[in-house]
């Protein structure tokens, strides 16, 4: 089991949620209203002003659970399906434990 998670511009949320539940491999998701800064801040097109004088972009940070096997196919389907247009970035880390409390 692996932890896909994603960091996208807040305006990606809807668009990147309805692709999300079209995809048979995932179970469930999670959104976490996040805030970022990085040295490509300034060059992001959806940045406001707001965003400019505070120095911090809203964004979303999704986290998937997936099997192994199904990462690079959920991947390819970000990619080409959807309206990210490069706007955000993903790491994966590996769940040494799932269960329900």
């Amino acid at each position: 089991m692996q932890n896909l998670i994603l960091i996208v511009h807040a305006q990606a949320q809807q668009d990147l949620g309805d692709q999300l539940r079209r995809l048979t491999q995932i179970q469930g998701f999670s959104f976490t209203s996040v805030e970022g800064h990085s040295a490509h801040s300034d060059q992001d097109p959806f940045m406001s002003a707001r965003d400019k004088v505070v120095g911090y972009v809203p964004r979303v940070r999704v986290d998937i659970l997936l099997e192994d096997t199904a990462i690079a196919e959920v991947l390819a389907a970000l990619r080409t399906g959807g309206k990210l247009n490069e706007r955000g970035i993903y790491w994966i880390t590996p769940v040494v434990e799932y269960g329900r409390l």
